[in-house]
């Protein structure tokens, strides 16, 4: 893996992308047929996340 730029690291949209993807990642769950290609699914987040995201 190769390293982030540390002017990418100080950027407002890359934090937020990056703080998006990490609030996400416990959600994620591979399939375990396709365990090998890394395919999988997103779980649900909720009936309060879905009402948040449709009053912004």
């Amino acid at each position: 893996m190769s390293e982030i730029d540390p002017k990418l690291l100080e950027d407002p949209l890359f934090k937020e992308l990056m703080a998006e993807g990490l609030a996400m990642q416990d959600r994620f769950s591979a399939e375990p047929v396709y365990a090998k290609t890394g395919k999988g699914f997103l779980k649900s987040a909720g009936v309060k996340e879905l009402e948040k995201s449709k009053k912004t």
